[in-house]
């Protein structure tokens, strides 16, 4: 079992405040990386990189708000001036704003596409000048979600923003590969503040704040679990371990982890000379429209009472 080793690199994880964010940088620090903790509350930072030292890690703060180039300079700036380097980037910070579509404000879709999207976009481009002048390659570990594979009702501008996040995932993985920067997309699910707003979910997460496991048909079958659960990946994918991966999308959660597919065409149907509207109508529903495929996150499978 190869060991995973991370002493000497350093981390920058967005969004690292609390929830998943904190566990990916309890995670890097664990394995040896120096972390940079980025929060908008300074509080909170501050109390999240006490939680780090206090556990033999590494760790700093800084507080700024993803999105703009200057807030991406700031974390790669600090991470340099802190630890000389920078090796690891997770971009996890994101926002909720949740409407369904008529009702879904301007200010809705900006805010959450810019901490997300573009938050995304301006770390990554500042990490990846930072590595490649540094010459010694890099991680880009990119945070998506299930909505972004799927769609999820509610939720037009997270599940468009978390789509293109996998896309510049696959993008950045041929851009970057000859610098020896890989850079995948990680799709977890975990108890959080967010999934706790769900009411198929709400009461498995109350137990478990209370003590008690979450059930097996949970972890296996829905892996969903702790957010600790999914923090494996990271060091995992940041590790020598991982240098052949690159350009992926890699679910984690509770006992499960899969490899998602990335999209592609399933059928096809020709016409000699093109297709009009009047053949397509008669051909599509025989043909590549026989079996439509499915929208959305599947509800969870709950054990008949």
């Amino acid at each position: 079992m190869p060991s995973i080793d991370l002493t000497g690199k350093a981390a920058v994880v967005t969004g690292s405040g609390r929830g998943l964010g904190l566990a990916y940088a309890h995670a890097l620090a664990a394995h040896g990386a120096s972390v940079v903790i980025n929060d908008v509350d300074e509080a909170v930072a501050e109390q999240a990189v006490k939680s780090i030292t206090a556990a033999g890690g590494t760790a700093v703060a800084e507080v700024v708000p993803v999105g703009t180039t200057e807030a991406a300079d700031r974390l790669v700036g600090r991470a340099v001036e802190e630890f000389g380097r920078l090796d690891i980037l997770v971009t996890n910070a994101g926002i909720l704003r949740d409407k369904v579509l008529w009702k879904m404000t301007d200010e809705d879709f900006d805010a959450v596409v810019t901490t997300h999207l573009k938050g995304t976009f301006t770390c990554a481009r500042a990490a990846a000048v930072r590595m490649r002048e540094q010459g010694e390659g890099g991680t880009l570990i990119l945070v998506g979600s299930p909505a972004g594979q799927r769609g999820n009702f509610g939720q037009t501008n997270y599940a468009a923003a978390k789509a293109g996040i996998a896309a510049m995932a696959r993008t950045w993985s041929m851009e970057l590969g000859r610098a020896g920067i890989t850079v995948n997309a990680i799709v977890p699910v975990a108890a959080t503040a967010m999934t706790e707003t769900i009411p198929a979910f709400a009461p498995y997460i109350e137990a478990m704040k209370n003590g008690e496991p979450l059930p097996a048909f949970l972890r296996k079958g829905e892996g969903f679990g702790t957010p600790e659960d999914c923090a494996a990946l990271v060091p995992f994918l940041a590790s020598e371990a991982a240098r052949s991966i690159t350009g992926q999308a890699i679910g984690i959660g509770g006992d499960k982890v899969a490899l998602w597919s990335h999209p592609q065409e399933i059928s096809a149907a020709y016409a000699d000379g093109g297709w009009t509207p009047e053949t397509l109508a008669d051909a599509f529903p025989t043909s590549v429209g026989a079996e439509l495929q499915t929208v959305g996150i599947p509800a969870p499978k709950f054990p008949e009472a």
